[in-house]
């Protein structure tokens, strides 16, 4: 097996076609390993190629390896008269063969792997690697990956990715196989496995690349996790069915399209090809051997364009001029260079043209990749384009055809409503001990794929991130990129640095990031909340206005002749002697009294009989009067017509306030923190954001301590409902509004989104689930089964009452408390009503007490000293036994006797 795989050495054979060329004669020499697959299509091209003059081939063997046979041989060859060398080299002697054609003037047309070099002389037939390869590494975004090189081919490409990795920060591992055993490399195997390492490139020669696929695959690993790119033009010649049953994902490219018209033409002539000592090993041209055929047209074309130019380029030595010091090269060996690099030709390798370095250019590799049902193309790389994917996935049907008795992997993520475990999960078992949104999701586009599914939680618990160190993915996109699972059924957010190496269907949900505070405690109705239309200023403004009106309608007033009018005394003059009224009269018509209805009192009770809109006994009665009243009365009008207008909206509205309503305010204030999830595409939002807002946040979190970023959603809700308002965690709009349905409702969201995005089905890149689970997405959103999904999960379920939302302010019926401070004021009223009638009855009836007193005195000391007094029955005073000085007391004494039996009655 050693000797097959090719680890402790290997043996090369070299070919060349030489030929002593006159313008009637032409010979051909060889030197090839017998019966290799090299040699048969170098005999088999010259059998082709009769339109040439005869060629007459013959073969030697030689040892690649041994420096001094290689000598030997090219000297002899040289000394014949050779004019062009095609045949294969081995690292240890290439440079040797180089220098002698260099020096020598003699072309070296080669099938070999190319390498670096700028000898003209030199004419490589195999298109270099190092482009195409790293194009496909930066589509499938490869950052950290093992590359296994063998010394002969690899060393050139290693240089370029070793460079390329400098300069991007790569993760790369190389592996030179020479240096390996069998045990060291199935010993390397494991330590791949242990470090999760699944992304592998192989660059060796096709006999030592299945010999080492076929040693990959006797190891029976479990390969669904890794992704091979074989660095080898010959995809199609590969023989790795036992390898692909292990499920890996396999790259590659392919040289000679077999597909062509006259590739399969020049296949099938070859496969009729008949020759006594010719035993073919494999009936199929290899890349090799094409590239070996496409040698012999560049060849035959270039001596036909000098035979038709009549270039004489014959010529006789012998093996002293090739030892020659110092050398004498070949003269004609400069038209020989140029009349080979000038060929341009379609050959089975495809557009053969060589640039001024003799390398090809101007040449198109496909790119291949091993699926379910054999190898297929999926894009194509030139020099011109670079890599173009061509990837097209055929219909559901014949997709699937053969595959639904596989049961799939669908990981997911515990996430309510999405994704929950059921009460009583420990009696089920499978897809059974799952409920929500996301797990009837899982069902319905099962029903319309028809694949049998189960449902697994993601290891890690996280939704996928790459890691900014090991450039690894983790989460469920992980899962999907390196082969865990086979569709991610989650609230998985579609972004584009995860769309670069998984697939999304269409969302199925759509939403942004929102902000989630602690919902503030509804400000309780004060007593004096009818006062809450009118701001405290305005209040202040209508008292000092109404005692302003006040002392200026007083004022007013008093200057204004017409509102003083005379007094009118009749109803006090029929109380009085017929004498007492004749004199009254008379000092009436000598001083006349006059009257002013508004003084002071009178005034501010006008004033608030016009506020409250209830009108007063008494008018001004001047002009200047009414004006004060008129503007009062506009002004009055206004005021309490807004104050009606909003007294209806505070008296019925419960109001909370919120401290934040936008980003703008979270970013404006540093009292309350805010976060997002740890390793989730909101977090990613605001690291990439360039708005000055989102950055100016991203800077706050990225550097609070303590840290503001979250494990998972849980966490961030306990966060925001503990912090007492102190924390505002960004998350999805649909899961703040679930969260807000939920007991204890105490959490709410604010404000708009921040941006706009949506939650899709992910699937592995290239996987065949991929259409058919996008059309059946698709079908269930035109159904409205999603619609009916969301409102059975959010609403329905709900715990906290209908409208929900955004709402923060709800209407209700008017209690108690919103009106208690108007009972207050009535009540108070009354009771100071009663307590200033007290202190005026007592008041009064103490002035009056002494009045009386001091006329009971007057009497009794007037009845002593006239004698003219005599007591009536039962204590009656007379009125003419008086004096006439008493006689004006009477009335005095009948109102005090009156009070005092009221005073009694009370």
């Amino acid at each position: 097996l050693n000797a097959q795989f090719g680890f402790f050495g290997e043996i090369r054979f070299f070919l060349c076609a030489c030929s002593q060329y006159t313008l009637n004669v032409s010979s051909i020499r060889g030197l090839f390993p017998t019966g290799s697959h090299e040699y048969e299509v170098f005999r088999f091209a010259l059998a082709q190629h009769q339109d040439v003059p005869k060629l007459v081939p013959q073969v030697d063997m030689v040892d690649t390896s041994s420096s001094f046979a290689m000598t030997y041989a090219f000297c002899s060859q040289f000394s014949k008269g050779v004019y062009a060398i095609m045949g294969l080299y081995d690292r240890r002697t290439v440079n040797m063969l180089m220098s002698f054609c260099g020096s020598l003037h003699v072309c070296f047309v080669t099938p070999s792997f190319p390498v670096q070099t700028n000898n003209q002389f030199v004419l490589q037939l195999r298109p270099q690697l190092q482009e195409p390869l790293m194009a496909l590494l930066e589509h499938f975004y490869w950052t950290r990956f093992v590359y296994m090189y063998s010394s002969d081919s690899g060393l050139s490409v290693l240089q370029r990715i070793l460079d390329t990795a400098a300069e991007r920060t790569w993760q790369v591992t190389s592996v030179n196989l020479d240096t390996l055993t069998e045990t060291a490399f199935i010993k390397l195997l494991a330590d791949l496995d242990y470090k999760k390492d699944f992304q592998i490139i192989i660059d060796c020669e096709l006999d030592r690349l299945n010999s080492i696929l076929n040693l990959i695959a006797a190891q029976k690993r479990n390969l669904k996790n890794y992704h091979y790119i074989l660095a080898n033009l010959g995809f199609m010649d590969l023989n790795i069915t036992e390898f692909q049953k292990l499920g890996p994902n396999v790259t590659g490219f392919q040289l000679v399209n077999h597909s062509d018209p006259d590739v399969e033409r020049i296949n099938q002539d070859w496969m009729d090809f008949d020759s006594k000592d010719l035993k073919l090993a494999q009936r199929r041209l290899k890349y090799t051997g094409a590239l070996t055929y496409d040698g012999v047209s560049v060849m035959a074309m270039a001596f036909q364009n000098l035979r038709r130019q009549r270039i004489d380029i014959s010529r006789r030595g012998n093996a002293g001029e090739c030892l020659a010091n110092p050398p004498a090269p070949w003269g004609q060996g400069i038209d020989i260079q140029r009349a080979l690099q000038q060929v341009r030709l379609e050959g089975l390798t495809g557009h053969i043209q060589f640039d001024e370095r003799g390398h090809r250019t101007n040449y198109t590799l496909t790119v291949m990749e091993y699926s379910h049902i054999g190898p297929r193309k999926i894009g194509y790389w030139n020099e011109r384009r670079g890599y173009v994917n061509t990837a097209i996935y055929k219909p559901v049907i014949e997709e699937f055809y053969g595959l639904q008795n596989r049961t799939y992997i669908v990981t997911t993520i515990l996430e309510a409503p999405y994704m929950m475990l059921k009460k009583n999960h420990e009696q089920f078992v499978g897809n059974d001990k799952y409920e929500g949104y996301c797990a009837e999701l899982a069902s319905e586009i099962a029903k319309h794929v028809g694949f049998v599914y189960r449902l697994e939680l993601v290891g890690d618990g996280k939704y996928g991130a790459r890691d900014h160190q090991t450039k690894m993915w983790n989460g469920m996109v992980g899962e999907l990129v390196y082969g865990k699972a086979d569709v991610a059924v989650a609230p998985l957010t579609i972004t584009l640095v995860r769309e670069q190496v998984i697939d999304f269907t269409k969302p199925f949900m759509s939403l942004g990031i929102s902000i989630m505070i602690k919902k503030p405690t509804k400000s309780k109705p004060g007593v004096f909340s009818f006062l809450d239309p009118l701001a405290y200023e305005i209040w202040m403004c209508i008292v000092f206005a109404y005692i302003g009106v006040s002392v200026v309608l007083f004022l007013v007033s008093r200057f204004s002749p017409y509102e003083w009018q005379g007094e009118d005394s009749d109803d006090e003059d029929e109380t009085l002697p017929s004498s007492a009224q004749n004199q009254n009269q008379q000092k009436e018509k000598e001083t006349p009294e006059y009257t002013n209805d508004f003084g002071i009192f009178n005034s501010l009770w006008f004033s608030l009989g016009a506020f409250m809109q209830q009108g007063c006994d008494i008018s001004p009665r001047s002009l200047s009067g009414r004006i004060v009243g008129g503007v009062w009365w506009f002004f009055t009008l206004i005021i309490i017509s807004s104050y009606t207008a909003n007294l209806a909206a505070f008296l019925t509205v419960e109001r909370m306030v919120s401290p934040i309503e936008s980003a703008e305010d979270l970013a404006k204030q540093t009292e309350i923190a805010y976060g997002t999830l740890d390793a989730g595409s909101t977090k990613e939002f605001f690291s990439r954001s360039k708005i000055a807002v989102f950055e100016k946040m991203w800077s706050y979190m990225r550097s609070a301590d303590p840290s503001v970023f979250v494990k998972n959603t849980n966490e961030g809700v306990m966060r925001v409902r503990k912090s007492k308002g102190k924390y505002a965690y960004l998350l999805e709009s649909s899961m703040n509004e679930y969260i807000e349905q939920r007991k204890p409702c105490d959490t709410m969201k604010v404000g708009g989104n921040l941006d706009s995005k949506g939650y899709g089905v992910a699937t592995p890149k290239g996987s065949p689930l991929r259409n058919p689970v996008n059309l059946a997405v698709l079908k269930l959103n035109e159904q409205g089964l999603l619609d009916k999904l969301k409102n059975r999960w959010w609403y329905d379920k709900g715990e906290c009452g209908t409208g929900g939302g955004d709402s923060k302010d709800k209407t209700s019926a008017l209690s108690l408390s919103n009106v208690a401070g108007v009972f207050y004021i009535l009540i108070g009223g009354l009771g100071l009503a009663m307590l200033v009638a007290l202190v005026e009855f007592c008041y009064k009836s103490r002035i009056e007490s002494r009045r009386m007193k001091e006329l009971i005195d007057a009497a009794m000391m007037s009845t002593t000293l006239g004698g003219m007094a005599t007591g009536g029955e039962n204590g009656r005073v007379v009125a003419h036994d008086f004096p006439k000085a008493g006689a004006h007391v009477l009335p005095c004494l009948s109102k005090a006797a009156g009070l005092g039996l009221s005073s009694t009655g009370m």
